[in-house]
């Protein structure tokens, strides 16, 4: 059995009653293996993310100044531009109305990755569940703005291609390739941050000293890079969905 970080102690103390009665109502394949702490550290890691996310966005509400802005609103806003500006040139004019999902998916990936530097903390990223959480929640996303979009039938033809005999391989080929981006998400950005992570820890166990800075500043690095390619890529997907020419 894992053994449970401090904050999953503490949620699981306060909440393992109401949440080990929630799952209790569902399916048998859903009955935590341990009654008494059905919360996991995955699951605490994501809790406390959110909880910082809400945090540091309320800091920021606070804090804004048309006249007088500081560093903190300097840094959110160029990270609004930088959402703004890729998701502009990815899907385009009305790209606008999918930055907050971006942003918060960017956001809630970068930070899960990075907590686990924090002793003591581990990043919900680097177990299985919650980056495939993330990419099924990305494939909801775009194919619901696909449908509303396009309707059913608009939407269909992407799967059909330009080809009316090829349309029974293409469909199939088209389904494939869009399950198989969420393998490809969560995968990817699960491999990434674990093997990260393990690395960091192998070296911090050898050498304590100088060295396994190095690997914290490459952490730090593949984080903030893993974060960008899934919000580019279901930038880029949401793209295909709601184009007509597509």
């Amino acid at each position: 059995m894992q053994e449970q970080l401090w904050f999953t102690e503490l949620l699981n103390h306060a909440f393992a009653g109401p949440v080990n009665a929630a799952m209790q109502a569902l399916p048998a394949a859903f009955h935590p293996a341990n009654p008494h702490a059905p919360i996991t550290n995955a699951v605490a890691m994501q809790v406390l993310v959110v909880a910082l996310l809400l945090l540091f966005f309320v800091v920021v509400r606070l804090r804004l100044s048309v006249e007088k802005p500081r560093g903190l609103q300097h840094v959110v806003e160029m990270f609004n531009e930088f959402a703004v500006g890729q998701s502009e040139n990815v899907i385009g004019e009305q790209s606008s109305r999918f930055i907050p999902f971006l942003s918060a998916l960017f956001l809630l990936i970068l930070f899960g990755n990075l907590i686990g530097l924090i002793p003591s903390l581990e990043s919900p990223t680097a177990t299985g569940a919650t980056p495939l959480g993330c990419a099924l929640v990305a494939f909801v996303y775009y194919n619901v703005h696909g449908l509303r979009e396009q309707g059913v039938l608009g939407y269909l033809k992407q799967f059909l291609g330009p080809i009316w005999w090829l349309i029974p391989l293409m469909f199939v080929i088209e389904i494939i390739s869009h399950l198989a981006r969420v393998m490809s998400l969560s995968i990817r950005l699960y491999a990434n941050i674990f093997s990260g992570d393990m690395i960091t820890m192998a070296f911090f166990s050898i050498v304590p000293l100088v060295i396994p800075v190095i690997f914290l500043l490459l952490h730090v690095a593949v984080s903030l890079l893993q974060a960008y390619i899934f919000m580019l890529l279901n930038a880029i997907y949401i793209g295909l969905a709601v184009s007509h020419e597509h």
